[in-house]
């Protein structure tokens, strides 16, 4: 008896992760959730230099202005109570000073240019077509940084507008970074405050345009965490307690789909020992000074030394 419905995944025979890869990850929040799991399996991933972006405009602004080196000046930072930001950037690289706020952003600039160009892979996880334009300038912007919503008009994006800015980052991208695999994905979480109807509005939006620059042939690839959240975890008990961020459970589910798909065999070998790893760097012992710990101890020093010699980069 089959209780799901599952989506069809076919592992890539090309282009796909492994321990030499380097990942860059951007947009929705999910991208974090994801990027984490890249993270604690120890592959070489960048997750969010501006932090979360959530709608197409605000990654391709981050990376327009990276590849352009188009640094920002201190005319450009906003403040609100004491504290400096930038309507580019997430709250998370707010300061109290505007000066140290250009530096930041500048350097967060600077080596997103040098991460795009020793990428192999740019995994973008789009959140939202919903865009908010702050009235005194007329620029739609990343995050509304909770300045007053009157001081803003809200614009959904068409799927023109999605589908030129997505080609735009590919061909950016490409003019420094040739050889460069695109993975575009949709972020699961529904956006519930702009309205269930208008939620299915912007994603439907998001998954269209999508699928209007994805080209096997030329390495750009969609993964479909949204439909697998959607169709294969349409159960509540795979969300958090606020009932639309999907939970551990779910996003452990969904990671284990995309390696399916984006992991070999051999990179699976290698992720499995570092799992070893980490579940025995967390064992707590009931007796440390035990022989039988102090022999798990070794096991341990030797498996992460083999593993360094194979993959210099890896670190615990």
């Amino acid at each position: 008896m089959e209780l799901q419905t599952k989506i069809s995944l076919q592992k890539q025979s090309h282009h796909q992760v492994d321990y030499n890869s380097k990942v860059l990850l951007l947009g929705s929040c999910f991208s974090e959730n994801i990027g984490e799991k890249f993270n604690y399996y120890k592959f070489q991933a960048i997750i969010n230099p501006f932090g979360i972006l959530f709608h197409p405009l605000a990654i391709e602004n981050l990376i327009t202005r990276a590849i352009n080196e188009d640094y920002y000046s201190e005319d450009e930072i906003k403040t609100n109570k004491d504290t400096f930001f930038s309507f580019d950037a997430h709250s998370k690289l707010n300061t109290v000073e505007a000066k140290s706020l250009v530096f930041n952003l500048n350097t967060t600039l600077s080596d997103t240019l040098i991460q795009i160009k020793e990428v192999s892979h740019i995994i973008i996880t789009l959140g939202t077509s919903w865009t908010y334009r702050f009235i005194e300038t007329d620029k739609i912007v990343a995050n509304c940084h909770k300045i007053p919503q009157k001081q803003f008009l809200k614009e959904l994006l068409s799927v023109e507008d999605i589908t030129a800015s997505l080609q735009a980052i590919i061909s950016l991208v490409k003019t420094i970074n040739p050889k460069i695999t695109f993975i575009f994905t949709v972020s699961p979480v529904r956006h519930l405050k702009d309205g269930f109807t208008e939620n299915t509005r912007s994603k439907a939006h998001l998954i269209s345009a999508v699928h209007n620059v994805v080209s096997t042939r030329e390495q750009l690839f969609y993964f479909p965490s949204y439909e697998i959240m959607m169709d294969e975890l349409r159960d509540y008990r795979f969300y958090k307690t606020d009932m639309i961020h999907p939970n551990t459970t779910a996003i452990d589910y969904i990671w284990n789909c995309f390696i399916t798909v984006w992991i070999n065999d051999t990179t699976q070998k290698t992720r499995d020992i570092i799992q070893t790893i980490q579940k025995g760097l967390m064992h707590k012992p009931f007796n440390e000074n035990s022989t039988q710990h102090q022999l798990f101890l070794k096991d341990l020093e030797i498996k992460i030394e083999n593993l360094k010699a194979n993959f210099p980069h890896i670190s615990f």
